[in-house]
């Protein structure tokens, strides 16, 4: 594990696009704020294949605040972000009301969240603290990213689970995937 962990945090640290894209989310100073799905998904992908940057559809960023769940909240951070780096797609979501959305009890932070995420390569959030040192939250673990290994969670819906990597096509991206289309025991 401790291997995989470094090889994330050296992926990251490499990589100074995304360290300024962690560095102006943690200057939004938001509670149990992280960058998740495919910013880190993704980037470990393309460097297991060889490959530059694939382009993402957003940066996912995700905190937990249960003093103020509404959605408007969200846009404004969208905003703000928007104003400090326009060409990126943002997607601002606190967690402490997405459970409503997707009818779970409520999360109890960013980690339980995302254990609710579709697959277990994309339960993964990075973040910079304030010492510059890269942190990770990965309820399922890092091997199944490394493994290039695409599995549900055990928590997520698997009929919408396969029409998402059916609509994704990441094996047309990212040829060395391995996709699990049922659960596996492993986490169950």
């Amino acid at each position: 594990m401790k291997k995989l962990e470094n090889e994330l945090i050296e992926i990251i640290e490499n990589d100074i696009w995304m360290t300024n894209i962690l560095k102006t989310v943690r200057n939004l100073n938001l509670n149990d704020c992280w960058i998740g799905a495919g910013f880190v998904r993704n980037k470990v992908w393309d460097e297991k294949h060889g490959k530059d940057r694939t382009k993402l559809n957003d940066i996912d960023v995700i905190y937990f605040d249960k003093s103020n769940p509404i959605k408007k909240y969200d846009l404004q951070i969208e905003n703000k972000l928007r104003k400090l780096n326009s060409n990126l797609k943002w997607s601002v979501k606190n967690q402490a009301r997405m459970h409503i959305r997707n009818e779970h009890q409520q999360y109890t932070n960013c980690k339980h969240a995302i254990s609710f995420w579709p697959e277990t390569a994309t339960s993964i959030a990075v973040r910079l603290n304030l010492e510059n040192q890269i942190e990770y939250i990965a309820p399922y673990g890092l091997d199944d990213l490394f493994n290039l290994l695409v599995r549900p969670t055990p928590k997520f819906d698997l009929v919408i689970y396969n029409d998402r990597i059916k609509n994704k096509r990441w094996k047309e991206k990212w040829s060395k995937l391995e996709v699990e289309t049922g659960y596996n025991d492993k986490f169950n």
